[in-house]
């Protein structure tokens, strides 16, 4: 399996995606620059984390209209596996990806720590190493974490399953308590009606080495690198 990381100016958590499928997964990887107009060849797209064109305006903002980005979309609506995290969540909700919109957490402070999330999807591409309602031990890293979107997309996302992970105590229990951003029903991840675009705030690359001090994360990349396999 082949995956490409997108690299924006300002991207910072690119080589640790591809330190993770590259080394520990012993996948084929590559990064791929916002500047470039072909795809060809690859499995999976990550648009990682970072400060992608500095958040200017809005996060990700500046980002969905890079060249690269008309080839992600194209590649999305083939079936292609596309995965952003943080940042790359922010850039697929600003591209058309996924609804909805990151807005500044609910203290207006930068959010760097280790959370809990539980898997309300078990059966998506990106999931399925995982059991329904385990709750995962993730870090986060982000001042605009705070997932907004109007009522109609909230129900059509809680109605179809397409949320796929939401902020938790360690024993899964999703409280006001455990949302560390404010955001709508402890959102955390979601998912594309076809299945195949995730986005997610927490940072599973951040999460995949025991010395890193959990592991949690590895099943999101095992998910779909056996996904991907059973083709």
């Amino acid at each position: 399996m082949k995956f490409g990381i997108i690299v924006f100016p300002g991207s910072n958590c690119d080589h640790d995606c591809y330190h993770v499928v590259k080394h520990v997964f012993n996948q084929e990887a590559e990064y791929v620059w916002h500047k470039e107009t072909s795809l060809k060849g690859l499995d999976c797209l990550i648009l990682p984390g970072g400060f992608s064109y500095g958040d200017y305006l809005r996060t990700g903002a500046i980002a969905c209209c890079s060249p690269v980005m008309s080839e992600v979309v194209s590649f999305a609506g083939k079936g292609g596996l596309v995965l952003g995290i943080c940042n790359g969540f922010q850039i697929l909700t600003e591209a058309g990806l996924l609804p909805g919109v990151l807005m500044r957490n609910r203290d207006l402070k930068f959010i760097c720590k280790d959370t809990f999330v539980r898997v309300d999807n078990d059966s998506t591409v990106f999931t399925g190493r995982y059991g329904k309602a385990e709750a995962i031990k993730v870090p986060i890293a982000h001042a605009d974490g705070n997932y907004f979107a109007d009522k109609e997309a909230i129900d059509a996302l809680e109605g179809s399953g397409r949320v796929v992970f939401r902020y938790s105590t360690a024993a899964g229990e999703v409280t006001p308590e455990a949302n560390p951003n404010g955001s709508v029903n402890n959102i955390a991840g979601i998912i594309n009606e076809k299945g195949n675009v995730l986005g997610m705030m927490p940072h599973p690359e951040r999460a995949a080495e025991q010395a890193l001090g959990s592991i949690d994360g590895r099943g999101l990349f095992e998910s779909i690198i056996e996904g991907f396999a059973g083709q």
